[in-house]
């Protein structure tokens, strides 16, 4: 037998099942019929992954490797935002430090005098001592 002809009678199969799960639905009621289409659909879809993983042996290895793809993708860039944000917050936190501190170092540097006030100082202090010795 053909394969091919195998899988398509099975296919036709399913549909058969389908649609006497409807009429079941239609004739029987709701809960029969609804459990029996379920089953038919949980074993159509065992038999499309047997049958894809027949046709094509490296479908399955695509299709775990595509969801471990996304997953470790999704892992680190959660994990990635997360550091940043961490970071970002550790460097504000530094970045105030830093700021208090060259604020306070301007302040020291404010109350000294300047270049130009020492010298007027000096050039007073200079007149005055000349004065007394006259």
């Amino acid at each position: 037998m053909n394969p091919r002809r195998v899988d398509a009678a099975v296919d036709l199969a399913y549909g058969a099942l389908i649609f006497v799960a409807v009429v079941l639905i239609a004739v029987e009621g709701a809960r029969v019929g609804v459990a029996f289409g379920f089953g038919v659909l949980v074993s159509y879809a065992i038999h499309v992954v047997w049958k894809m993983s027949r046709f094509d042996p490296e479908w399955m290895t695509q299709e775990v490797e595509q969801t471990v793809e996304k997953t470790v993708e999704e892992t680190v860039e959660q994990t990635v935002e997360e550091e940043i944000g961490s970071v970002e917050q550790t460097v504000e936190q530094e970045l105030e430090g830093v700021q208090e501190q060259v604020e306070s170092v301007e302040e020291r540097v404010d109350r000294r005098p300047r270049e130009d006030e020492i010298a007027d100082l000096l050039d007073e202090t200079d007149g005055e001592s000349g004065d007394d010795e006259r």
